[in-house]
């Protein structure tokens, strides 16, 4: 066929598409366009009548450490850890739970006590490491959750389920979640904030999917702010482009997604228009935000030298306390290198140092100022970590696995009660005895305190209404409700 007549054949194949909003051509179309054009509109029934009652919570902090920090060593301490270390973990205890590879081939389980002191803190006693004295002093503004558990037994699904509510890729995150239910309560900065930071242990990877939107519209996804001139990538006008310029050139693409969005009634378009506007106003709002000048001595009293520097966790922390007083929706922090199989000694101390100090100058802060009582702050990761050494015990050295079965996490704020441990277990911290708490359980307890009933709160997507929690059985954590 000659290139003319291939040129009419294929303009004629685009006029009966797009002409065909009534039949088999949409549909085809749609397709073409992206799944989420065949996935229905955005279910706004379940969002506009949100929230679902009063809320306690705005907005909420998420102080996620990637990889696993061990509970063992630095909240859950029995005294009778000591007569256990060098122990074979017994079978009754272990129950012929499922391991990592690294560690099935073992033939020896030996138990590790802590090599850190271990204190009592706070009006109700609490115990705490040597290694977290900041925290240490939080803990009459903040709730231990001892208890938590999770299936999943390596990192990427863990922190898939915990982000997501599922272990396969592909669904919504919590701040996703959130966005879109809740909405923004400042047009200027995006509703979901991410921020990442480099620890000093194992570095586990992070995915973007982990703060994305899944099958909700992409305009919710989370938007990763990063250390360095530049906060956001492709936010700053290219050479030779002024504001001016600018606001026409949006102005033109609108018209035309507008033009595509009524031609076919595709989310993502709506999507892609917000997505520009958004990118417009943070030109001017993020490197207000962003630059910590205006802050005074006492902030870096508070949270240590190296909030000084861009890209620690000290200085998300300071950013995510301004992100707060900005009523950013859901800010989430992923502080990397907790994933101690080696040296774990020396690793721990190094990712308390980094960590310690700041997360509870966070919460002083947002006390001080008023914020705390409408902010609901998370401190935790996607596992713990096993009472036996992975690898070869030594006097000063040892490594551990991942452990789902209990590990512990700590909530501060939004409504959550002060100076309170949930949740117990056995002398080998390892399975829990009192007051379990699921990862669904935590994020249906979440959602409650920003006013949203998890078993309502749905999309639907692929014949189903999903939901955050998924269709296994979770509850709200009232016991630990102010």
């Amino acid at each position: 066929m000659d290139p003319l007549h291939e040129r009419q054949r294929l303009l004629t194949r685009r006029g009966l598409l797009s002409g065909g909003a009534g039949g088999l051509g949409a549909l085809a179309l749609g397709s073409l366009l992206g799944p989420n054009a065949l996935a229905g509109a955005p279910h706004t029934a379940a969002a506009t009548d949100l929230p679902h009652f009063a809320p306690k919570a705005k907005r909420v902090i998420y102080l996620f450490m990637s990889g696993g920090p061990s509970h063992i060593d630095l909240f859950d301490f029995k005294p009778k850890m000591r007569e256990l270390h060098g122990i074979e973990l017994p079978e009754s205890i272990r129950q012929g739970q499922r391991l990592t590879t690294m560690t099935s081939g073992q033939t020896s389980f030996p138990c590790v006590a802590p090599m850190f002191e271990f204190a009592r803190h706070g009006q109700h006693r609490t115990w705490v490491s040597e290694l977290l004295p900041h925290t240490a002093g939080i803990v009459d503004d903040i709730t231990l959750v001892k208890s938590m558990h999770t299936e999943a037994i390596n990192h990427d699904p863990a922190i898939t389920f915990i982000n997501t509510g599922n272990q396969q890729p592909g669904k919504p995150s919590m701040g996703s979640w959130l966005s879109y239910g809740l909405g923004s309560m400042n047009r200027n900065l995006p509703d979901y904030v991410v921020m990442i930071s480099r620890g000093r242990g194992n570095l586990q990877a992070l995915y973007s999917r982990l703060w994305g939107s899944g099958f909700l519209p992409s305009q919710h996804q989370g938007v990763k702010f990063r250390s360095g001139a530049d906060p956001v990538l492709y936010l700053s006008n290219p050479d030779g482009i002024d504001a001016i310029t600018r606001r026409r050139m949006l102005d033109g693409i609108a018209e035309i997604n507008a033009a595509k969005r009524a031609e076919t009634g595709d989310p993502e378009v709506e999507a892609r228009i917000a997505q520009y506007e958004m990118a417009y106003r943070m030109q001017t709002s993020v490197p207000e935000l962003m630059d910590l000048s205006d802050e005074p001595e006492r902030t870096f009293e508070e949270y240590g030298e190296d909030a000084r520097r861009p890209g620690t966790f000290a200085a998300n922390c300071v950013l995510a306390r301004r992100l707060a007083e900005r009523d950013v929706r859901f800010v989430q922090l992923f502080h990397r290198g907790w994933d101690g199989h080696n040296n774990l000694p020396g690793e721990i101390r190094g990712q308390a140092m980094d960590t310690d100090r700041a997360s509870a100058a966070l919460v002083r802060d947002l006390k001080r100022r008023g914020l705390l009582d409408d902010t609901l702050v998370v401190w935790g990761g996607e596992f713990g970590r096993t009472i036996y050494s992975q690898g070869q015990l030594t006097e000063t050295n040892h490594g551990r696995d991942h452990h789902g079965r209990a590990f512990t996490i700590w909530l501060a704020g939004g409504g959550i009660k002060r100076g309170h441990e949930h949740g117990a277990t056995d002398d080998f911290a390892y399975n829990i005895t009192a007051d379990p708490v699921h990862i669904r359980d935590l994020n249906a307890t979440i959602l409650h305190q920003l006013g949203i009933d998890h078993e309502r709160f749905t999309y639907p997507y692929q014949g189903l209404d999903q939901r955050l929690t998924g269709v296994e059985e979770a509850r709200v954590v009232r016991e630990i409700l102010g």
